[in-house]
């Protein structure tokens, strides 16, 4: 993306841009295009001689199932307004509620993460249903180490003595074999919809030729029990999607990924592990999370004219329990290809 210019009254205060840039990268972009067919609209405002003073890129949705929206951005955990002033903050969200009206959108929906302009604005509600984790990792192995709760650096222990391995995966081949695993943990442990093959083939085409896709995945006795994908951006090192083998959870795979992922990020030189959205009212994700010693912050989803979409459905409503249970129902077979159909009016 195209850098900012400074702003041009130091006395206004400029938006946080916030996070790695990750979800604004134009190759996660091109992603969304390519496997779901979405249109990025790259909202921008230009000062003199053209210079970028702001810019947002949201997509218009256009789902049978799920209704017309604007979201910025879809299958993203956030997407930072970046602005150098108020001004050039509010022109910028002034044209994504004129996108929505102009697509007959139910809703503006904008997943910025923290934002005074948003708050700011009698026309926009704000959502606390998130948080993200980043673990802080500047301090070294030895440091982060003695930050992971006693249990969990049992657990990892217990998982290598066991006699779980780790590999990095090396070949586009790999991203079957991990689909297979995550279609797995989706449709089981979650109950949801899972992302079509053609999704994790086109993250590896993007992402591993340069080293910023990197998949890890936990092995015991020949057989895969467990994998992860993380992404390196900037400083920054975010896991971004993970699953395992439900039989062979008593040997902590999961644990021993995590923490090999966290030391290889520390080996590379990077500043900040990102653990990703969790919703507030999963429990149990936000406990795992905080045993590793991630520090919690707010991650305030922002809506026009008014609340809705899947993203702001509470994990504990009847809505969500109702959809969730009747999924898990599903044979594998079938909740692999059929997800792969569904998941794109998810976003």
């Amino acid at each position: 993306m195209e850098t900012l210019a400074q702003p041009t009254n130091s006395s206004a205060p400029a938006e946080n841009h916030g996070g790695d840039g990750f979800f604004t990268d134009k190759r996660w972009m091109r992603v969304i295009e390519t496997v779901y067919g979405f249109q990025v609209n790259r909202l921008e405002v230009r000062g003199a001689e053209g210079v970028l003073q702001g810019y947002l890129p949201v997509c218009a949705l256009h789902s049978p199932l799920t209704g017309r929206r604007v979201v910025s951005l879809p299958f993203s955990d956030a997407c930072p307004l970046s602005a150098d002033d108020t001004t050039v903050a509010n022109q910028l969200l002034d044209q994504a509620v004129e996108l929505g009206k102009r697509h007959r959108a139910r809703y503006v929906e904008l997943r910025t993460g923290v934002s005074k302009t948003l708050m700011d604005r009698d026309d926009f509600l704000s959502t606390d249903a998130y948080v993200r984790w980043r673990l802080q990792l500047g301090e070294g192995e030895d440091t982060v180490w003695s930050g992971v709760y006693k249990p969990v650096q049992r657990q990892v222990r217990k998982s290598r003595k066991m006699g779980v391995t780790i590999r990095f995966a090396n070949v586009r081949e790999d991203m079957a074999l991990y689909h297979r695993l995550h279609v797995g943990t989706r449709t089981s442990k979650h109950g949801m919809p899972a992302q079509p093959l053609k999704f994790f083939q086109t993250l590896w085409d993007t992402f591993s030729p340069d080293g910023s896709m990197r998949v890890l995945f936990a092995e015991y006795e020949g057989a895969t029990i467990a994998g992860m994908v993380l992404f390196a951006t900037g400083n920054t090192v975010r896991y971004a999607y993970g699953a395992s083998v439900e039989s062979f959870l008593h040997l902590a795979p999961n644990n021993l990924l995590m923490w090999e992922s966290i030391a290889w990020a520390i080996a590379n030189g990077y500043q900040v592990f990102d653990m990703g959205r969790t919703a507030r009212d999963n429990h149990g994700l936000m406990e795992f999370k905080r045993r590793w010693g991630a520090d919690e912050d707010p991650l305030p989803y922002f809506y026009s004219p008014r609340v809705a979409g899947l993203a702001s459905t509470s994990e504990e409503s009847r809505k969500y329990q109702l959809m969730t249970a009747c999924w898990k129902r599903l044979p594998l077979p079938l909740a692999g290809p059929l997800g792969g159909v569904l998941y794109k009016h998810l976003g």
